[in-house]
């Protein structure tokens, strides 16, 4: 292996690291809306693996849609699928309606579905022995893998699934197909069909389309960008169908890619938050930021701030704006930039996990990379990361 190829490599592992500390970091407040609650309920700002406690004080989950995608299937005609297709134990956490956390079950260090399904997509892309990342093969793998993980009982912990799991097994539900190819072309016609719908569904222009799409890019470090990013884009069709994802997905995937190969974190945030037209307010932000000292509460409160303001929620545009606003900033130390993103509150497990592989991959070539302790105390990632690196080829 040459120096660069090891360079590579140890970039695309601290990136798996990264995604894994940053989800699990946020998972006890996730979705904390109001900052002054993570104080309130953890006696101070989250600077460890914490578990989640039973109660969310901004839970909305008794509101989810069981049946599908959205709010309340309360006039829906279609079956539930959460409780008797997915999540087949944790119907009636869903319908408490008493503030239930979201991540009930999970313990600290452990990782939320979303990056559990994204480690899954990695195994099986690995063990899968693509040569093209970007082929139908691959992507057929992995929805064979994802709906086989999804459906069978006890397969993970997690009681939470947001809306792209559950608008794809309520379309699933009528044909069921497990094969991969047969799968494959029922995603890509639901995904046709998604795609010329007038109003499109606007749950799925979330940032959760990232952490499934990350393994494509990581895994395709040594591939040329444009194949690496194809690959991200086609899987993220059959996850997400929506019109503005697949401009998103190349966005973040070829800022990523360009990392691995050793661009700056700083420059490829700088371009990105140009072409999100939210360059001007990050600078004023940073500004701002610059006059207390690192680390400090005063600090924090800048960067808790310019997050509410770029894009605290789960929409794309918004949530990339923040991402990589603190990507700008911790562009040199991972672990703070990880540590803020949990303590900015919000839709910050997925803005987490994909502000946590650019970090990782860019602080594996110019060190403030994730620190060797977490990694010790990630549960999930510390079985399965592992077995990723040994099957790459």
């Amino acid at each position: 292996m040459t120096g660069d190829m090891f360079a590579v490599r140890r970039a695309v592992t601290d990136a798996f690291w990264g995604m894994c500390a940053a989800d699990s970091l946020s998972m006890p407040v996730h979705w904390f809306y109001d900052v002054d609650d993570i104080q309130r309920e953890f006696r101070g700002w989250i600077r460890e693996f914490r578990a989640p406690r039973d109660k969310h004080p901004s839970s909305i989950m008794s509101l989810s849609n069981t049946a599908g995608s959205g709010r309340s299937s309360s006039g829906s005609r279609r079956p539930d699928v959460v409780g008797r297709l997915i999540l087949q134990d944790k119907l009636e956490l869903w319908r408490r309606g008493d503030n239930t956390h979201y991540h009930q079950g999970l313990c600290a260090g452990d990782n939320t579905l979303n990056v559990l399904c994204s480690l899954r997509v990695a195994l099986c892309l690995v063990s899968g022995g693509f040569s093209d990342l970007s082929s139908p093969d691959a992507r057929a793998a992995v929805l064979s893998d994802y709906v086989s993980f999804l459906t069978t009982e006890g397969s993970h912990r997690d009681s939470y699934a947001e809306s792209f799991h559950r608008d794809f097994f309520c379309c699933w539900q009528d044909e069921r197909p497990t094969e991969p190819q047969q799968l494959l072309e029922f995603a890509e016609r639901r995904s046709v069909r998604a795609l010329r719908e007038a109003r499109p569904d606007a749950q799925l222009d979330a940032i959760g389309c990232l952490p499934m799409i990350l393994p494509f890019i990581l895994l395709a470090a040594h591939a040329p960008l444009e194949q690496a990013v194809q690959g991200a884009v086609e899987m993220v069709k059959l996850t997400h169908p929506h019109p503005r994802v697949p401009l998103w997905v190349s966005l973040y995937g070829g800022a990523l890619h360009r990392v691995l190969g050793g661009a700056s974190v700083r420059g490829e945030a700088e371009r990105a938050l140009k072409s999100l037209k939210a360059w001007d307010a990050c600078r004023g932000f940073s500004s701002k930021a610059a006059r207390f000292p690192a680390g400090s509460d005063q600090r924090l409160q800048v960067h808790q701030s310019a997050v509410n303001q770029l894009g605290l929620a789960c929409y794309t545009k918004g949530a990339l704006s923040s991402l990589f606003y603190l990507a700008l900033e911790f562009h040199d130390d991972a672990a703070a930039g990880i540590l803020t993103n949990t303590n900015c509150g919000g839709e910050n497990c997925n803005r987490g996990a994909a502000l946590g592989a650019l970090l990782g991959a860019g602080g594996a070539f110019r060190g403030g990379g994730v620190p060797e302790e977490w990694r010790e105390e990630l549960r999930d990632a510390r079985e399965t990361i592992p077995l990723i690196l040994k099957n790459i080829k």
